[in-house]
């Protein structure tokens, strides 16, 4: 019998077939290809936004000129965001070479290692996000127990375009955390397949 592309062997053993498998990996390979497009493309983005953001204020007749560097966080974000770019690029053209080729199912060396890089930079996006989150807050909000002045209130357009920058940062850091389960999804099919194919051999 078969039911949803799964059948059932004499021993009970569960089988599936190798079309809907290949299929499945197709449409898996499809998503991490768009994911990873969309990571490189608003990587790209967010670094544009935030490392050529300024703006100069004259103030008391001293003029004084906002840059993303002058915030941690921002150069921080800056950095994450260009390497996961950069690493999005790579895998793109990975993915585009693998269905050029047809080849479709991960080797389980490759899988560890995408799965290794992936979570890592899983974790960096997201910390990046929210350290340069905290500060924009406190530079939109300020706070007034230690006498933290809002310097959005001095700095508009500085603070409108880091807000752009770190909303496609945000983006960036929710595909990569997407990407790294599809990664570990992939990873450990791996060997759900392998521990199948040894058990109907008993």
């Amino acid at each position: 019998m078969s039911y949803l592309g799964v059948g059932v062997s004499p021993g009970n053993v569960p089988v599936y077939h190798v079309t809907n498998v290949r299929l499945v990996d197709r449409r898996m390979r499809v998503a991490e290809l768009v994911l990873r497009c969309v990571i490189c493309g608003l990587g790209v983005l967010a670094v544009v936004l935030v490392g050529t953001d300024t703006q100069v204020r004259e103030i008391f007749s001293i003029r004084k000129k906002a840059r993303f560097v002058d915030m941690k966080a921002l150069v921080f974000l800056v950095m994450v965001n260009g390497i996961a770019a950069a690493y999005s690029l790579a895998q793109v053209l990975r993915c585009v070479v693998s269905m050029v080729r047809g080849n479709v199912l991960f080797s389980k060396p490759l899988a560890w290692a995408i799965f290794s890089v992936d979570q890592v930079m899983a974790y960096t996006t997201v910390s990046a996000v929210a350290a340069a989150t905290q500060s924009a807050t406190l530079a939109k909000w300020g706070q007034p127990e230690l006498q933290w002045m809002k310097i959005c209130d001095m700095y508009g357009k500085f603070c409108n375009q880091v807000g752009e920058g770190v909303g496609s940062a945000i983006l960036v850091s929710l595909s990569m955390v997407v990407l790294s389960c599809m990664s570990a999804f992939s990873l450990f099919r791996l060997y759900s397949g392998t521990k199948g194919r040894s058990s109907a051999r008993r």
